[in-house]
């Protein structure tokens, strides 16, 4: 039946290891939906039947005495309780809260903007330069704090492009340098609102490689349509190696991450940056 239903509601392929309960739990709000419409169909129908004139030519002004209906309402009330407290709220705590160790996850961050994804990852030691919006300047545009030793060996920003490997927990932390927008990747099934001042985290574990659209569920703008350009790219390991050395020997030759420039406004649809 869940094969049937995902065929009807043309649910997109999922690539990442939670997202098949999220999906689950779609179909099953969709289970109570159909059972709603026909059972309020049918109800429909009978009334039409049961109080029409020519069986009830004179108004009955007390109308329906049952409680039937009242005890069908608390039975709906029920089930969506049931929905909600057995699995929406199981699925959030265990496959969306719980998050993977960080020290064994890749971690990277990206600052959404009008009308692209930065995107910063760490060097070789895989951590994070600190960052603090006090910092931000014409020559500092990240607000990367310099003396960080941690922020020596980070690559300069990517623009629309995320490179994660296969089967590796993936920690992205969200934010925005202007406006809320909406990181959304649809085949992970990850969605998480950019907020100017705050670092959001947010995880995956991808499954499938290939390439996938990052999406902005959010009206940012003008240019919101542009913010479609970005694509993760799913790699294997090994492949995911090579392009990361490749990155980090460029990072090693090129001005710090500090001086880079912040992400020019793309084209509406334009294609995103090739691996």
């Amino acid at each position: 039946m869940h094969d049937l239903f995902r065929k009807l509601l043309q649910l997109p392929p999922v690539a990442s290891t939670h997202g098949a309960k999220v999906d689950d739990l779609i179909i099953l709000v969709h289970y109570l939906m159909v059972a709603l419409f026909v059972g309020w169909g049918i109800f429909f129908i009978y009334t039409l039947y049961r109080f029409n004139k020519r069986r009830h030519p004179k108004a009955d002004y007390h109308g329906v005495r049952s409680h039937a209906s009242s005890w069908l309402e608390g039975a709906v009330a029920a089930i969506e309780a049931v929905l909600l407290v057995l699995f929406a709220v199981p699925m959030w705590a265990k496959h969306v809260d719980t998050f993977p160790d960080a020290s064994q996850s890749l971690q990277i961050d990206v600052i959404a903007q009008q009308f692209a994804w930065n995107v910063l990852y760490p060097g070789a030691d895989g951590k994070i330069g600190k960052r603090d919006m006090k910092l931000i300047s014409t020559e500092n545009p990240w607000g990367i704090d310099p003396a960080d030793p941690n922020s020596k060996d980070d690559f300069a920003p990517l623009i629309n492009e995320i490179h994660v490997p296969v089967n590796k927990d993936v920690i992205i932390y969200v934010t925005s340098k202007d406006v809320i927008h909406s990181f959304k990747i649809i085949a992970m099934r990850v969605t998480q609102d950019a907020i100017p001042g705050l670092r959001i985290p947010t995880h995956f574990k991808a499954t499938t490689p290939g390439v996938y659209q990052i999406n902005c569920a959010q009206l940012c703008g003008t240019g919101h349509s542009g913010m479609a350009a970005g694509r993760l790219y799913v790699d294997t390991q090994e492949n995911y190696d090579k392009w990361f050395a490749e990155k980090a020997k460029t990072a090693a030759n090129a001005a710090p991450a500090t001086n880079a420039p912040a992400a020019t406004t793309p084209v509406s649809g334009a294609a995103p940056a090739k691996p």
